[in-house]
């Protein structure tokens, strides 16, 4: 998806550092957020929210969250059962 919506390959290969990426600030708070919530969710404090807050709205923050939340859960459930995504057009 993010191919998609234009995001480079040098974007998407260095997602892990993302301060040091031509991203704007929103998304940069966006993936500072997802990274947070997936390694430390206790950890989301309220600078990070502070940040979030200066791009979202409440709601927005909620789905961004609701997303990440998703995407974690559909990473463990494959992971557990060792299933390999498919390519566009395999069963």
């Amino acid at each position: 998806m993010a191919r998609r919506l234009g995001w480079s390959e040098e974007i998407l290969a260095r997602l892990e550092e993302p301060e040091a990426l031509p991203l704007e600030e929103p998304v940069r708070a966006a993936l500072r957020f997802a990274e947070r919530m997936t390694l430390d969710s206790n950890g989301v404090d309220d600078a990070l929210f502070a940040a979030l807050r200066a791009h979202f709205e409440e709601g927005e923050i909620v789905e961004i969250a609701a997303v990440i939340g998703l995407f974690n859960y559909f990473n463990r459930f494959n992971n557990a059962l060792q299933m390999e995504p498919t390519k566009p057009g395999e069963r």
